[in-house]
């Protein structure tokens, strides 16, 4: 039986003949986006490829293309104007983009901001970029139009702060769509324009501006990544989650309560999630497995094997010999 998962469709420039490529590549953009003019010194035979990921009213998309450059011109905006907000999160390659007479480079693990309102022209480099981007009607954004429009041009690097949170988000929601089922989707949609929202309030200093359902799920992103990366720690705990980030443990419990989760749950999902992809990971099969248990937080084998029975209905070394009666598990929360 086939579980439902999040709309995806993918597009591939290699699945066309030569000559069709970039003209099809030309016509997807500008229905996924809105209309561009764009140019490419390997139009002959461009390779691309885009993956779209429907998020209620917000679409996130991964993909892997050849040197382009965009251009979104005046009179392109007069014929159609979506009026959204696009973040592209640039994961290998290089960029820059100009607007309004600037001109802005981007690097790996940075943001670049665009608008379908406003014109620009952006390029890549000489090799091929990947990046995932996420479109954000600007309705969705938690912030008066001419504080967001601030944020429009500007570099946001990915790899501190409120960024970090947001790249995190969008690459694990990237690489692991199938824990998911289609009611997460506007739920998953929400939490992308939260976290956009909290990025562009901290470029421009007005976190004030949040409101309070905006702070408390960046928050919750933020400690759940924290938990992610201190799970080998056998004294991660509640209180220590709390004190790391400066919080009461009864208002962090409230947090994980508005997703019906509790705190010592989604440390003990992550824990055993991460225990069952080292155990059937054939490079560490000599490992053994009370040593995958401390690694992830279970000093005691007997406890491990007691929390993974009952997570996944069968002992640790079942699972390491591949049981056909291995259970799906749970699914953990990102």
């Amino acid at each position: 039986m086939t579980t439902a998962v999040l709309h995806e469709s993918l597009f591939r420039t290699a699945d066309l003949p030569v000559g069709d490529r970039f003209d099809a590549w030309t016509e997807r953009l500008g229905r996924t986006h809105a209309p561009m003019e764009l140019a490419s010194d390997r139009s002959a035979d461009y390779r691309a490829r885009l993956r779209l990921i429907q998020l209620g009213d917000v679409t996130l998309w991964p993909s892997t293309f050849d040197p382009l450059v965009f251009r979104r011109t005046p009179k392109l905006i007069r014929r159609s104007d979506p009026e959204v907000l696009h973040l592209s999160l640039l994961q290998r390659g290089e960029g820059a983009a100009t607007w309004a007479g600037r001109e802005v480079a981007y690097g790996v693990d940075d943001f670049h901001v665009n608008c379908s309102s406003w014109s620009y022209e952006i390029f890549t480099g000489p090799d091929p970029v990947t990046t995932i981007g996420v479109e954000i009607p600007r309705s969705l954004i938690a912030l008066p139009a001419h504080q967001t429009d601030k944020v429009i041009g500007r570099r946001i690097s990915g790899r501190e702060g409120f960024g970090a949170l947001l790249a995190q988000f969008l690459v694990q929601l990237a690489s692991d769509t199938d824990s998911y089922q289609p009611a997460d989707a506007p739920r998953l949609g929400t939490v992308a324009a939260d976290l956009v929202t909290a990025v562009a309030a901290h470029v421009l200093e007005s976190d004030v501006r949040l409101p309070p359902e905006a702070h408390g799920r960046a928050l919750t992103l933020r400690v759940k990544a924290f938990v992610r990366r201190n799970l080998a720690d056998p004294e991660l705990t509640p209180a220590t989650i709390a004190a790391a980030h400066h919080i009461s443990r009864s208002y962090l419990h409230r947090l994980f309560q508005t997703e019906g989760i509790t705190v010592a749950g989604y440390v003990r999902e992550q824990r055993l999630r991460n225990a069952r992809r080292d155990l059937t990971d054939p490079a560490l099969r000599t490992r053994p497995i009370h040593v995958i248990a401390a690694r992830w937080g279970f000093p005691r084998a007997a406890e491990f094997t007691r929390a993974f029975r009952t997570a996944y209905g069968v002992p640790p070394s079942e699972v390491r010999h591949g049981s056909p009666r291995q259970a799906g598990g749970p699914d953990a929360e990102q």
